[in-house]
C-alpha cells in the first residue's frame, strides 16, 4: 500500500476506533449507571435492542478498525520486527497485543452468546475487560508518539 495512503488508513482506525470505544463506553459507563434506575424487566428490552443492533453495527467496525489496523501495522512492520529497538515499537506492539485480546475478547463473547452462556456475570466481566483494555490502547496510541527512551 502506498506510503501516501497512511493518512487515510489513520482516519479510518480513528472512525473505527470511536465508534467501538464510543459502544464500549456506553454500555459500561452509561448503561450500568442507568441499570439501578430502571425496573428490570425494562432493562432487559434495553439491553435487548441494544444488543441486537450492536450485533449488526460492530462487526462491520470491527473489520474497519481492524483492517485499517493490520495495512497500517504493515508498513510498520520493519519496526515491528524488532519491538525492542524503539520505544515507538515496542508501545506499539503492546497496542497491537491488547487489540487482538479485545477480538479474542469479541470472539469469546460469540461462542458463549451462541452456547447460552453468556450470563450476566460473564457478559459485564467481558464488558469491563475491553474497557480496560480500550482505554490502555487510547493511551498508547498518543504515548507511542510523544514518549521516547
Amino acid at each position: 500500500m502506498p506510503a501516501h495512503s497512511y493518512p487515510y488508513l489513520q482516519l479510518l482506525h480513528l472512525m473505527g476506533a470511536v465508534a467501538f470505544g464510543g459502544t464500549v463506553f456506553f454500555e459500561v459507563l452509561i448503561l450500568e449507571g442507568v441499570r439501578r434506575h430502571v425496573p428490570a424487566r425494562v432493562m432487559t428490552l434495553v439491553e435487548g435492542g441494544i444488543g441486537t443492533r450492536a450485533r449488526q453495527v460492530i462487526p462491520w467496525v470491527l473489520l474497519l478498525l481492524y483492517g485499517s489496523g493490520l495495512a497500517m501495522a504493515w508498513q510498520h512492520r520493519t519496526a515491528l520486527a524488532d519491538p525492542l529497538a524503539s520505544s515507538f515499537a515496542l508501545l506499539l506492539a503492546i497496542k497491537i497485543t491488547l487489540a487482538l485480546s479485545v477480538f479474542g475478547h469479541f470472539l469469546t463473547a460469540m461462542a458463549l452468546r451462541r452456547r447460552g452462556r453468556l450470563v450476566s456475570n460473564a457478559f459485564r466481566n467481558i464488558h469491563l475487560s475491553v474497557f480496560w483494555h480500550v482505554v490502555a490502547i487510547v493511551v498508547l496510541a498518543k504515548a507511542m508518539f510523544f514518549l521516547q527512551w
